[in-house]
């Protein structure tokens, strides 16, 4: 196991350059030893490439990336000590499920007796064990995904890169997956860099999220402070659904211009003139839309001073038709601490 003080990888004023594109621009972070860390953010926005970076499949443009305070400039990939999951699997589909697992021992020259035994354990850590014998092609496409999370485990890495390894799967299965890989890497305690577009995945299993925009970050924090505490308005609109509103539309609610986000879920929809806290924030609407999803129902409400406001409510009684039909007058409150100031305070 490795140590859980101590910083794992850094990024030293990092950009990575492919011809006019920037694929990274000038980023800094660090990355704790024993630490779930996710790279989120839309197609484009740089961090795979980050990822490749750590790897050692790219070499970056300017700046330093440190691995455990060893520089990596000019390391070849297997020098590092990392390993990578892809989310196509990558196994070797002549080879036995159990022969998967122990190639990287047996490249390394480690005993038969000692790489199989090895082999078994990891695959009982990923509930695959008496599963050795079979092909991948007799595996789902969970159990593949197991398979090479072994593969990748078996050496020991002190960093195991994650490469949208849960994309390929379907949603039930996605959910299941992302207990169990957060189970797996407090078990080992080796530093986990997932890379993901889903805020799902991210908020999920990590300690730490970076959320990445065309080749920067935008915000580094604790999955909660990520969605509750967005600090800029790419962050607010891309970790789930947020509402954001400015210039007019925010004076109207706070008496400032200054643009705040409040997330739907913590706006109350009530009766035109209904009574609310004296500490809250209300305005008037009518409802736009109602969109019915199982366990929630998401409001849009057009306000009466301009803007759009969506709001979702759970569920908790059966929902009656026609109970909020379109137009209706609403009043919206919410309490003023779950507002979040983009840019400023607000």
């Amino acid at each position: 196991m490795t140590k859980t003080n101590g910083v794992a990888v850094a990024f030293k004023g990092v950009s990575r350059v492919f011809g006019e594109v920037r694929a990274v621009d000038d980023v800094s972070f660090e990355i704790r030893d024993g630490e779930f860390f996710s790279l989120l953010g839309p197609s484009g926005s740089g961090k795979t490439t980050c990822l490749r970076l750590v790897a050692g499949f790219e070499q970056p443009s300017r700046g330093e990336i440190l691995l455990h305070g060893r520089a990596m400039v000019g390391v070849p990939p297997y020098e590092r000590d990392v390993n990578t999951v892809f989310q196509d699997y990558a196994l070797f589909p002549h080879m036995s499920v159990l022969e998967n697992v122990s190639y990287g021992p047996m490249i390394r020259k480690v005993p038969k007796l000692e790489r199989g035994r090895d082999a078994e354990t990891m695959l009982e850590m990923v509930a695959l064990g008496g599963l050795g014998e079979r092909k991948p092609s007799q595996l789902s496409g969970g159990q593949r995904q197991r398979v090479a999370l072994a593969r990748a485990l078996i050496n020991r890495p002190s960093v195991l890169l994650l490469d949208e390894p849960l994309g390929a799967l379907d949603l039930k299965l996605r959910e299941q997956m992302q207990v169990e890989l957060k189970q797996i890497q407090r078990q080992v305690g080796i530093t986990f860099i997932y890379v993901t577009h889903d805020q799902g995945e991210a908020l999920s299993m990590s300690d730490r999220v970076a959320v990445f925009n065309k080749g920067r970050i935008e915000q580094i924090d604790t999955p909660a402070r990520v969605y509750e505490r967005p600090t800029t308005a790419f962050v607010a609109g891309f970790v789930g659904v947020s509402n954001l509103l400015s210039e007019g539309a925010a004076a109207a609610v706070t008496g400032a211009r200054q643009p705040f986000s409040i997330r739907p879920e913590k706006i109350h929809l009530v009766e035109r003139g209904a009574a609310i806290p004296a500490s809250a924030c209300a305005v008037d609407g009518r409802i736009a839309s109602v969109l019915y999803l199982g366990a929630n129902t998401r409001f849009e409400v057009a306000l009466d001073t301009g803007g759009m406001l969506t709001v979702i409510e759970q569920n908790r009684e059966e929902v009656q038709a026609g109970g909020w039909p379109l137009d209706r007058p609403v009043r919206l409150w919410w309490e003023r601490a779950h507002m979040q100031a983009i840019g400023g305070k607000t």
